[in-house]
């Protein structure tokens, strides 16, 4: 199956607090593993976007949070930040529309940015509790980053932008994506900063094995290079 080919993937939102905090400790902990994901982002579609998901056939996994689970990630993000001696200062998202900040992801992608651009939404957003759904906050962004401001504000409203993340939340649905951070790699599914070290020890894993193999070498009977993926195990947002 094409899907067991893939590079591991890391669902992660600019949104979420806990996927703030794997993304802190993956590259904290784990830099390996983070330069071999490719990150995807997750964003929960506004009205446009939902339209257009619907009529290519798709839907969103999305569930309105209580207001008791609200509460309770209030309570346990601050805990975890504050064992982790992280300074957190909380956002007040007003009239939200996600792919602001997330399609300006992929502006910064295109330009070779993108780590650095999640990093500089992560730290508005969570540490300094900027409402990155603003676009002159993510024009900001972009400035500082030496990229086009108005590109990367203006992501939401590029209809070629519009469709790229269409077929992102296809694939969100694909990969049985129901929250963030989640991690995917072939048939393996993690979900929840919790499990970060189990991902990460998942594709070390994975590593050593690769390195352990033998160096392709010629097929005296014309069947060419011995391939590297012969199907070896391994390899809440």
């Amino acid at each position: 199956m094409a899907g067991a080919k893939r590079a591991p993937r890391l669902y992660f939102s600019l949104r979420s607090p806990y996927s703030w905090l794997a993304y802190r400790e993956l590259l904290e902990r784990f830099p390996d593993v983070a330069a071999v994901v490719e990150w995807r982002p997750f964003f929960e579609p506004d009205a446009e976007s939902e339209r257009l998901l619907a009529d290519a056939g798709g839907s969103f996994p999305y569930t309105p949070m209580s207001r008791s689970k609200h509460l309770y990630v209030l309570q346990d993000v601050g805990r975890i930040a504050k064992e982790r001696g992280i300074a957190l200062t909380w956002p007040v998202d007003r009239e939200p529309v996600w792919e602001v900040p997330h399609l300006a992801y992929l502006v910064a992608l295109r330009e070779g940015a993108g780590p650095e651009f999640i990093a500089a939404a992560y730290r508005a957003r969570w540490e300094r509790g900027q409402d990155i759904c603003d676009r002159s906050v993510i024009a900001r962004i972009a400035d500082g980053l030496g990229l086009d401001p108005e590109a990367l504000a203006g992501a939401s409203q590029d209809p070629r932008l519009r469709a790229e993340g269409v077929r992102l939340l296809q694939d969100i649905e694909e990969d049985g994506v129901f929250g963030v951070p989640f991690f995917v790699h072939r048939f393996s599914r993690f979900w929840g900063l919790d499990r970060l070290p189990e991902f990460a020890a998942h594709i070390r894993g994975g590593l050593a094995a690769a390195q352990r193999l033998p160096a392709p070498v010629p097929d005296a009977v014309g069947l060419g290079p011995r391939s590297t993926d012969d199907g070896h195990a391994g390899g809440c947002g």
